[in-house]
């Protein structure tokens, strides 16, 4: 059994609990440590999270800062914990801390960098662009391999932009599942309501909030838009206001996942999977996490044409596709649905193999598995080491 310590951004985002559940449910034991953008859970799945700072969503520069305060924190937050045989870092902030983390320790362990986005200031041709690149290439100068959880992030930015050179391995946002094989029970439409647009979560995209808002009220009643999950308040002017001013639209707050997907899934028919944030770009090439959940509970998916998801469900031969974020083009992508048409459609969708929408315990155990054989990358136990203790003592 490998022991882990997972840095990570913000120990509130929900993603940082699927992925401690993926390492245990495969045999890892964890250790968690990281910044918070809300409150800091006094538990994640077993395990007790320590934080070392607060950060802002779209506050760059004082994400800057706070790393360089946390720095001086890492000896107490790290204090007593467990050597890790590997060291994972979500997001450039924290891959910045791996290698202050890695001196310290009795002997070198791998790094493996978590990337799931890709900040829009790294892609810049810009100066900006080119320090930050430089940056991350620093920062990861030590790391293993990188973790991505889109094949386009691979090939769009690190095979082009990155400096890195470690090798990328794709572990797609699937829904993290206690069994192997599952049957999720459908959900049979009822004719006499309108149909419903389930958006679930990460809600930081204003663009597909207009657009939703603006197509349910031309549709005057027949579609309906269900927003759940976080709301990136930066995004918006005002977002509770703005829901609220809205006659067929609702916010219904957090879910978690997989405990409520069945439940707030099976209450809408088709699952939004358009992202506009950093439009162009991270938003072309993400495959986000409702695609997924929804596929895997029977909602229709609805994509835009051109990007990774729409490649993904083309792929696969399900779901909706429209040819630009505007009213008028979703309004022809239902121009002739029926009850006969969406049954089609939602058929399609549960004929696909469980396998391509959840992380069962096999695929768990490959992925701790796979994080056990870069043990021989990392360099054996440096003579100038201080610490001789199984814990870290920095």
């Amino acid at each position: 059994m490998i022991h882990v310590l997972y840095l990570v951004h913000d120990l509130s985002d929900p993603a940082v609990r699927r992925r401690v559940t993926t390492l245990k449910q495969g045999g890892a034991t964890v250790d968690l440590v990281g910044f918070s953008r809300g409150s800091v859970p006094a538990d994640i799945e077993g395990v007790s999270p320590r934080a070392i700072g607060r950060t802002r969503n779209g506050r760059f520069f004082q994400r800057g800062m706070a790393v360089l305060a946390a720095r001086r924190k890492l000896r107490t937050a790290l204090f007593g914990l467990k050597q890790p045989d590997v060291i994972i870092a979500r997001n450039l902030e924290m891959l910045s801390l791996t290698n202050k983390v890695n001196r310290q320790l009795t002997r070198r362990v791998p790094i493996v960098f978590e990337c799931l986005d890709i900040h829009r200031l790294l892609l810049s041709t810009r100066g900006v662009g080119q320090a930050m690149r430089l940056i991350e290439r620093w920062c990861g100068r030590n790391a293993c391999a990188i973790i991505t959880s889109s094949p386009a992030f691979k090939t769009q930015y690190f095979d082009r932009l990155s400096g890195l050179r470690a090798p990328v391995h794709l572990i797609e946002n699937k829904v993290i599942w206690p069994s192997d094989d599952i049957c999720p029970a459908s959900v049979p439409r009822d004719d006499d309501r309108a149909w419903r647009i389930g958006w679930f979560g990460a809600l930081r995209c204003e663009k597909s909030f207009r657009l939703l808002s603006h197509f349910s009220r031309m549709a005057e009643g027949r579609f309906e838009i269900v927003l759940r999950g976080r709301p990136a308040y930066s995004e918006f002017d005002d977002f509770d206001a703005a829901v609220a001013a809205e006659p067929y639209m609702r916010f219904e707050g957090a879910y978690q996942n997989p405990e409520d997907l069945a439940s707030i899934y099976g209450e809408v028919d088709f699952a939004w999977a358009i992202d506009c944030f950093e439009e162009g770009q991270n938003s072309k090439w993400l495959l986000p996490n409702r695609l997924y959940e929804g596929c895997l509970h029977g909602a229709v998916p609805i994509a835009l044409d051109g990007t990774q998801t729409a490649a993904a469900m083309r792929a696969r031969g399900i779901g909706l596709t429209i040819s630009e974020v505007t009213p008028s083009a979703l309004a022809r992508a239902f121009d002739d649905m029926t009850l006969e048409t969406y049954q089609k459609l939602a058929t399609d969708v549960s004929a696909i193999d469980v396998s391509n929408w959840i992380i069962g315990p096999t695929q768990s155990r490959e992925l701790v598995t796979w994080l056990d054989s870069l043990r021989p990358l990392a360099c054996e136990m440096r003579p100038d080491a201080i610490n001789t203790n199984s814990s870290f003592a920095i």
